[in-house]
């Protein structure tokens, strides 16, 4: 499965993982969708079942080599790396749009949302009554996620370790977000927002000489919290992984029907128009370690149509369907 690429090929992946970190960051939108759009899901899902008892083999045995062909590592790292670069570079920028200009980010994503249902489906080839009960079977769970009520925080590891398995999920199932099952778990501002605020002020720290951070309880705490967090999603990428491959090797289209309906249903939780609903504890307020309040769910409505914000959202639904057709017209230009 290894490839020599080129330089130009080795910048494409990790932008490709940088699109895809930004991605799961967002409650909502599914960095395995992303994957799927630019044409990389399944390697990526195959890449990550070869870390199997073959790979530890080739490890424990000094055949570095071995195991860098035999698990593709070199396009995993790629992808990884990017992914978690977008967490402390692009994501940021995303996170002033979203602070500044919610609706229309929101209206982007929820267009590209449908671009991408158009590009998945589009080479899908026959539907078949059977896969079309697992298209609505898609639709009905991406819609019951969606309006789900979200839970109280828990930063017990335990239940930090099975966030990590969880929240993963955004990577490897297209239409599921990571992010927005962390909310529903109740754990999203602890885990996304608070403890990856905290290891990148760990980190600036201590490279400005400062090692009293260690000594801090507080610190030290979200440091526990994020490194439980990180196992729990390595050890869900690899084991979802595995049986992700599985059925995909053997149900494809069954799988792909899912995935496509789940994608549609996940419309629900994107819709650009809604009104957010803060946590509260005894009537007052919560809020994260940056001093925003914390976002327990949203009120979604109907805008009124010919207002402003409405008609520029609106365009901005076009910019994001026009963008996946985009990469399908450049995609068919290639072959």
């Amino acid at each position: 499965m290894q490839k020599e690429r080129t330089f130009k090929q080795k910048l494409n992946l990790f932008l490709k993982g940088l699109l895809m970190g930004v991605a799961n960051k967002v409650p909502g939108v599914s960095g395995g969708t992303v994957s799927f759009v630019l044409g990389f899901y399944e390697e990526l899902i195959f890449s990550f079942k070869r870390v199997n008892i073959i790979a530890l083999k080739f490890l424990l045995n000094a055949r570095f080599k071995s195991f860098i062909q035999y698990t593709n590592a070199q396009f995993v790292s790629l992808i990884m790396f990017g992914s978690v670069f977008s967490y402390f570079s692009a994501s940021l920028i995303l996170d002033y749009l979203l602070e500044h200009y919610e609706l229309y980010v929101w209206s982007w994503f929820f267009g590209m949302i449908i671009g991408s249902i158009y590009y998945i489906g589009k080479d899908y080839g026959q539907w078949t009554r059977k896969n079309f009960i697992f298209l609505v079977l898609g639709v009905t769970l991406g819609l019951g996620i969606s309006f789900l009520t979200p839970a109280k925080e828990n930063d017990n590891l335990w239940f930090v370790f099975v966030c990590g398995i969880i929240g993963v999920s955004g990577m490897t199932l297209p239409g599921l977000s990571g992010s927005f099952i962390l909310i529903l778990l109740g754990n999203y501002v602890l885990l996304l927002v608070d403890s990856v605020n905290v290891l990148l002020h760990v980190f600036t720290s201590i490279l400005s000489g400062d090692f009293k951070v260690l000594t801090d309880p507080v610190k030290i705490r979200y440091l526990k919290i994020i490194a439980v967090f990180t196992s729990g999603s390595a050890f869900g990428l690899i084991s979802i992984s595995h049986v992700l491959g599985y059925v995909l090797k053997r149900w494809n289209k069954i799988v792909n029907a899912i995935i496509i309906g789940f994608i549609t249903g996940s419309l629900g939780i994107v819709w650009p128009w809604k009104d957010k609903i803060y946590a509260t504890n005894n009537g007052a307020f919560l809020f994260d370690q940056e001093g925003n309040k914390v976002i327990e769910n949203y009120q979604r409505y109907i805008p009124e149509m010919y207002s402003i914000d409405t008609l520029i959202a609106i365009f901005f639904i076009f910019f994001g369907v026009g963008l996946i057709l985009a990469i399908d017209y450049y995609e068919r230009r290639k072959q």
